[in-house]
């Protein structure tokens, strides 16, 4: 058995869910587990219904309507009889959303959040099984928030994979086996109170190294648009390099410095079942693309991960007394507190350094909450360059025309928060 993910580029459009057909067409004989997002940028169109519903920020029914204009745009593509069964589902889909912003918030901003932007997923998954049936892909359209659990995290889920392993081998693998095909959500899970939660933005990667966990896959095949991991981000460098092979220790230390290719959490569970994955290309599915997998050898070029819109805060005491451990606990209590995940630290005797994405809504209050103790000093709009495998030469590229504000370096990675000097 395989699992496949699919992203939101892979089904943007009609055009993009028939190539994905076409794709699954050449497996259709194996077991499938496929792993799909919500289309193009759909969570950011319901991000922005909860703003509006939670915020009152626009109209949320104009921002309702947009949404769903979009997805029955691509349905008219796809299916030219409007009375084959989709149109009904998908509309019962929107009822649902329309349930959900009628009344005033009930629950706080992250609970409302997770219940409106789940249906990105639900209704791209029941638009794709349905295409897959009709193009003759018999397949099967399962809810993935009744197979992984989590707690009452939301937004950031924290999955139970004692119970969701067993839910997978008791609901999840008899369908497989009757159906071969099964279409599920990325991103998603459940509580114990049959709340929808989420498994943090671009969680979907991690849904499918959940399952393959879960299910003792033969492997894992991440379909993205671009040939593999590159050792670069395209949108930054004009000469990247394919890179063959991974290991598992270099995949996670790139994902968790912000490599956008592949989610932080996914490999955790694959690297605890020895489970290969593979980052293939949906644009050239022939193509090679990378494996990550249990090898010896360490990456054979150097690779540069660019996180913008960055924030390095620092912070001191008001008394010069030195930054040590009761000091850093409280310091860490309060980023935990309000969701921020930090990129890069430095300490010092009376200061320390974090960078983070600046996020409007949280680092504000965080910035007020650390200026009742602390002297907090700032500086907005910089850039965290992160080099796996550096030297020099590579230090001095991404700097020209910089200002380093901070430099980290360890045995195999340098860290630099940079600002433009123009």
């Amino acid at each position: 058995m395989k699992i496949f993910k699919f992203g939101g580029a892979s089904v943007k459009d009609a055009a993009a869910v028939k190539n994905m057909g076409a794709i699954v067409k050449c497996f259709s004989d194996e077991e499938l587990v496929i792993v799909v997002s919500a289309m193009a940028k759909t969570t950011n169109g319901l991000e922005r219904l909860t703003d509006a519903f939670f915020y009152k920020k626009e109209n949320p029914q104009t921002v309702l309507e947009e949404i769903k204009n979009f997805h029955f745009g691509i349905i008219k593509e796809l299916f030219p009889n409007a009375s084959h069964p989709v149109y009904m589902q998908v509309e019962n889909d929107f009822v649902e959303l329309q349930w959900a912003i009628e009344e005033e918030p009930t629950y706080d901003y992250n609970h409302e959040y997770d219940q409106i932007v789940c249906m990105g997923e639900i209704i791209s998954t029941r638009i794709i099984a349905a295409y897959l049936n009709e193009s003759g892909i018999n397949c099967s359209w399962m809810d993935s928030r009744g197979i992984i659990q989590t707690d009452n995290t939301y937004r950031e889920g924290n999955v139970d994979f004692e119970l969701t392993q067993q839910l997978a081998q008791q609901e999840l693998m008899p369908a497989i086996k009757k159906n071969k095909i099964i279409i599920t959500q990325g991103f998603l899970g459940g509580t114990s109170e049959n709340f929808t939660t989420t498994l943090g933005r671009e969680g979907s990667d991690y849904t499918a190294a959940i399952l393959a966990y879960s299910l003792n896959a033969e492997n894992v095949t991440i379909w993205k648009d671009v040939p593999g991991v590159l050792n670069a981000d395209p949108k930054w460098f004009s000469n990247t390099q394919l890179i063959e092979e991974l290991t598992y220790q270099d995949a996670i230390e790139l994902a968790y410095y912000g490599a956008t290719v592949i989610h932080p959490k996914t490999i955790k569970p694959l690297q605890n079942k020895n489970i290969p994955l593979y980052v293939k290309s949906f644009v050239n599915p022939d193509a090679q693309g990378t494996a990550i997998c249990d090898i010896k050898k360490h990456l054979p070029i150097p690779s540069f991960i660019f996180k913008v819109n960055q924030l390095l805060i620092t912070i001191s005491p008001r008394d010069f007394s030195f930054i040590a451990e009761d000091n850093l606990s409280k310091i860490f209590a309060l980023f935990y507190q309000y969701g921020i995940k930090t990129h890069a630290m430095q300490l010092s005797a009376i200061s320390f350094s974090v960078c983070a994405d600046m996020d409007e809504k949280k680092i504000p209050q965080l910035v007020s909450e650390l200026q009742k103790e602390y002297k907090v000093l700032y500086n907005d709009n910089v850039e965290l360059v992160t080099i796996r495998y550096y030297d020099q030469s590579t230090i001095d590229r991404v700097c020209i025309d910089k200002q380093v504000l901070l430099e980290q370096k360890s045995r195999y990675t340098v860290q630099l928060v940079v600002r433009n000097l123009n």
